[in-house]
């Protein structure tokens, strides 16, 4: 892997003299003011879980189990974009304000991940979180510190809910070169979803490097790595290809894999695990046809959480399983649909059935698990209402016994989540 790596920065350098860009971002710089914006982004999520086998949702602070857990939120973002300062280093700030507010929940119903928890085992009516950042750039790169969303496959900030995690630390991003991108950060805290404080947990430090390189037009490859201080070291690898067909026809080939192995302390328990995936995915006109394999193998499962929720970027890694544990091996078949073929822009279709086994559960016979999604996707394409989008996601996820008592009850996970984002400047 270290020799991919550096194979790929070698690469870049000696195609820069020919692929630098004539003027920078910096230089191009119209002032703070000049090139600021501002976005107001609402979500509206109804999310429910009906778990097939009983009472597997229990309040922790009542103890009571029940059998389900349905909750609604709105979640509003008002994200405050400065430009850069004039001259050779440019200077800027980032402002955010994420608040919640709960529309329906209750003590029995509470644990979707929407809200915090309140002292009568309640979901929080109201939350809000601010944060901030100072960036700075010279020429194609821009260092930034502070709080801010994040997008690397070895620390990336969950945005499943109403609102997103939030890391603190500091994210150095250089496009000197085109078609490749280095990247190199240093997180001290992470918040959740359902918190307002600023590390929910408890990460000491996470240090990350990565390198995507665009070879052509239609091959790309990156590698990355993180260590998350007393919890693990991480290396991630991305191999994707596009092979055109014809005008309306292509082939893509993409592959994911994670090496992981616990560190220091060993908070986030023995880990040793290496898992990989591979999609293949035919598209013609509207219709995609998509069929994955992942593979686990190793003494753990993948660990990740500490380092962002959305650090698993795996293909099998769907709405409600991640097909991620210990020795598992799973296959996917998804079909997607543009409508807009048809003469409905807007509007989109997707299903899936992932199923997987050879699943190590430590008791005599081998964990498995299935699941299937459906999801319906309308954005509004013209109008007032432009951009606003309705979206319904439907998994079923099933398992046997022993995989059960592993990672929990089976389950109808359901979904409805309404977005309007507003730009405002």
């Amino acid at each position: 892997m270290q020799v991919m790596k550096w194979s790929v920065i070698a690469l870049a350098v000696a195609a820069g003299s020919t692929q630098m860009a004539v003027a920078s971002s910096q230089s191009e710089s119209k002032g703070f003011l000049e090139d600021s914006t501002f976005n107001i982004f609402n979500r509206i999520l109804y999310h429910n879980r009906d778990f097939r086998n009983g009472g597997s949702n229990t309040n922790s602070v009542t103890g009571k189990s029940h059998g389900y857990r349905e909750e609604t939120g709105l979640g509003i973002r008002l994200l405050a974009e400065s430009g850069f300062t004039q001259g050779t280093v440019g200077v800027g700030v980032d402002a955010h304000s994420l608040s919640s507010i709960k529309l329906d929940s209750g003590r029995g119903r509470f644990g979707s991940g929407q809200f915090d928890q309140t002292d009568s085992g309640r979901g929080d009516d109201t939350q809000t979180e601010v944060g901030g950042a100072i960036k700075f750039r010279i020429s194609d790169t821009v260092l930034k510190y502070g709080n801010q969303m994040t997008g690397s496959p070895v620390f990336s900030t969950d945005d499943s809910r109403i609102l997103p995690e939030v890391a603190t630390g500091t994210l150095l991003t250089s496009n000197e070169i085109e078609g490749l991108e280095l990247t190199a950060g240093r997180f001290t805290a992470l918040s959740s979803q359902t918190s307002t404080d600023r590390d929910t947990f408890g990460l000491k430090s996470a240090n990350i490097v990565g390198a995507s390189y665009s070879f052509t037009d239609n091959f790309s490859g990156a590698i990355h790595a993180s260590d998350v201080e007393d919890h693990f070291k991480k290396t991630y690898v991305n191999l994707n290809y596009n092979l055109p067909l014809a005008d309306d026809q292509a082939l893509n080939f993409d592959f994911n894999g994670y090496k992981t192995t616990d560190d220091g302390q060993k908070l986030s328990g023995d880990v040793d695990n290496k898992i990989w995936s591979l999609a293949a995915a035919y598209s013609l006109g509207g219709h995609k046809f998509t069929l994955g394999h992942q593979r686990s193998s190793g003494d753990s499962a993948y660990a990740y959480g500490v380092d962002g929720g959305g650090t698993i970027w795996l293909n099998n890694s769907v709405q409600y399983s991640d097909f991620d544990r210990q020795d598992e091996r799973s296959w996917q078949v998804r079909y997607d649909l543009n409508m807009a073929t048809y003469g409905v822009p807007g509007l989109s279709f997707m299903t899936r059935y992932t199923t997987g086994d050879n699943i190590e559960t430590g008791a005599a016979s081998e964990g498995k698990e299935h699941e299937w999604d459906l999801e319906a996707k309308y954005v509004i394409q013209e109008g007032a209402a432009k951009d606003l989008s309705f979206r319904v996601r439907n998994a079923i996820w099933r398992a046997n016994g022993v995989q059960n008592d592993e990672y929990g009850a089976d389950v109808n996970d359901f979904r409805l989540i309404v977005e309007y984002p507003l730009s405002v400047l």
